[in-house]
């Protein structure tokens, strides 16, 4: 529900800007978005015996140079009382303008450390396949198999050994 609310924040956020304005107010955003990452932040901002001039104050405080654009813009989900909605809106900002950039990241689950070269060629057959700029990053733990999910396009391709053992048992049994 927060997700679908944040989207319609950044729809505001992006019209009748341009990019750099758009990239500006993303990286103080997730300047600000970082700070939630505290539980004492965010009990400071959950707080009821704080005033919302406050937490406008503390919050503007966390990035360096915000315009009177995004003070009003805090201001306005200090007197909705969204504060919470800050991390998902500086999400699906950048989300946005990895869109408009056609450029995105993605990330290769794996059991065992990958070579350069391999990612590298997963990156350029990607890249092709979507048309897009994709820069891709590894995850070694415990996922048994290959897994690349590249979030803002919504694409997940996996190759998983459990599943490909279950499948051709299926199809043994099938051939029986």
């Amino acid at each position: 529900m927060k997700d679908l609310v944040a989207k319609r924040y950044v729809k505001a956020l992006i019209a009748g800007r341009n990019k750099d304005e758009i990239t500006s107010i993303s990286s103080k955003l997730n300047q600000i978005a970082s700070a939630f990452s505290s539980e004492k932040f965010k009990s400071i901002i959950a707080s009821n015996e704080v005033s919302n001039s406050k937490k406008v104050e503390l919050i503007v405080s966390l990035a360096d140079n915000i315009d009177s654009t995004l003070k009003s813009f805090i201001n306005l989900l200090g007197e909705k009382r969204r504060f919470e909605l800050l991390p998902f809106i500086a999400k699906d900002l950048t989300i946005e303008i990895a869109k408009m950039n056609n450029s995105y990241v993605g990330v290769v689950y794996t059991n065992e450390q990958l070579s350069s070269d391999f990612v590298t060629s997963i990156e350029q057959q990607f890249s092709k396949k979507f048309d897009v700029k994709l820069s891709l990053s590894q995850n070694v733990g415990d996922y048994d198999g290959i897994k690349v999910d590249i979030d803002g396009l919504g694409v997940e391709i996996s190759f998983s050994k459990d599943r490909l053992k279950t499948q051709l048992i299926d199809h043994i049994l099938k051939a029986v």
